[in-house]
C-alpha cells in the first residue's frame, strides 16, 4: 500500500471515529501532496510523499520554536500534537550517533578540512538522510566536525 493509499484509509478511519485533529491533520497533509502533484503536473512516489511530510514537519518544529518564545504553551501542545499525527508515516529516525557516524564518513569521502567544505559535505550527506535526520542536526554536526 503506497504512502497516499495509507492516509487516504487513515483519513476515512479518523472520520469513522471522529478524531477531528488527526482528520484535520490528515487532510492538510492531503492537500499539501495534492498542490505539489498540480504543481509538478505529475503522481509523486512515496519518496516525494515523504518530502512534502517531511517539510510539513519541518515547518511545525520551527513554528515550536517561535511559539517558545512567546510562551504559548497551548499553541506548542497543539502544533507537537500535529507532527505526533504525522510522524508514523515517516520512514525510522536515526538517531544521533547514528547521523554522527554518517557525518564522519561523509567527511572523510569528501576530503572536507575546513568549514568551507561544508557545501561539499552537505553534497554527500544529505541524500543518505533525507527524511530520516533532522537537518538542523545534520547542520550543526557537520559544523562542529569542520570546526573541531
Amino acid at each position: 500500500m503506497s504512502l497516499k493509499e495509507q492516509l487516504t484509509t487513515d483519513m476515512k478511519e479518523a472520520m469513522k471515529s471522529h478524531d477531528k485533529d488527526r482528520l484535520a491533520v490528515i487532510r492538510m497533509v492531503r492537500g499539501a501532496i495534492r498542490q505539489q502533484e498540480i504543481d509538478g503536473q505529475k503522481e509523486l512516489s512515496d519518496e516525494d510523499v515523504i518530502a512534502v511530510m517531511s517539510k510539513e514537519i519541518k515547518m511545525r518544529k520551527d513554528s515550536i520554536e517561535e511559539f517558545k518564545k512567546g510562551g504559548r504553551e497551548d499553541l506548542i501542545a497543539k502544533t507537537q500534537a500535529e507532527i505526533d499525527v504525522l510522524m508514523p508515516y515517516m520512514p525510522a529516525q536515526l538517531s544521533e550517533d547514528e547521523v554522527r557516524e554518517l557525518v564522519k564518513a561523509a567527511v572523510a569521502e569528501t576530503g572536507a578540512a575546513t568549514p568551507k567544505d561544508m557545501g561539499k559535505v552537505m553534497g554527500a550527506l544529505m541524500p543518505k538522510v533525507k527524511g530520516r535526520a533532522d537537518g538542523k542536526l545534520v547542520n550543526t554536526l557537520v559544523r562542529s566536525m569542520l570546526q573541531g
